[in-house]
C-alpha cells in the first residue's frame, strides 16, 4: 500500500493526484510494497529557497528529493518528500519538446527512484538509474525521456 501526501501550494496547473499515484506506484512496483511519502507542488520562489537551503545553488530546480532519514533499527515504510517546481516542470516540457504530462511523469518517477536510493553523481550510476526511468516510464506508456 502507497500512502501519498500532496500537497499543491502553487496556482500553476499540475497534474492531478491520480496520475502521481498511478506514477509513484510504477516506481515503487517489484522495489517495495508498503511506502509513505509527500509530493510537495510549489512555485518558483518556494523551489528557489530549498534548493539553495539544502544544496547551496540558487536557483529553482525541477525536482528535489529529501530522503527520510530513520533511525538505525527502526523499520517504518516512510519514503521521505518530494519537491516539485511546476513553473520550471512547465519551462523545461516546451524548451525540450515533452509533453508536459511526460516530463511531470518522469520527474516524479526520477524523485521516487532517488528516495529509494538511486543516483547519478557517476556515469555508471547515470545509466543505471537512466535505465530504471526509461523503464518504468515505458510501462506507463510514456516515450524514452533521454531520447
Amino acid at each position: 500500500m502507497v500512502e501519498l501526501e500532496l500537497q499543491c501550494v502553487t496556482d500553476a496547473r499540475t497534474p492531478g493526484r491520480e496520475d502521481f499515484e498511478r506514477w509513484v506506484a510504477a516506481a515503487l512496483s517489484g522495489r517495495r510494497d508498503e511506502a509513505e511519502l509527500a509530493i510537495r507542488l510549489v512555485d518558483e520562489a518556494e523551489g528557489q529557497q530549498l534548493n539553495r537551503d539544502y544544496r547551496g545553488r540558487d536557483y529553482a530546480t525541477n525536482v528535489l528529493s529529501f530522503p527520510a532519514d530513520l533511525p538505525v533499527g527502526v523499520e517504518l515504510p516512510i519514503l521521505g518528500d518530494l519537491v516539485i517546481c511546476a513553473p520550471v516542470v512547465a519551462r523545461e516540457a516546451v524548451a525540450q519538446g515533452k509533453a508536459e504530462p511526460a516530463h511531470w511523469a518522469h520527474l516524479t518517477v526520477h524523485g521516487v527512484l532517488h528516495l529509494l536510493g538511486l543516483d547519478h553523481q557517476t556515469s555508471v550510476d547515470a545509466e543505471a538509474m537512466e535505465a530504471e526511468e526509461r523503464a518504468v516510464l515505458a510501462r506507463l506508456g510514456f516515450p524514452d525521456p533521454y531520447d
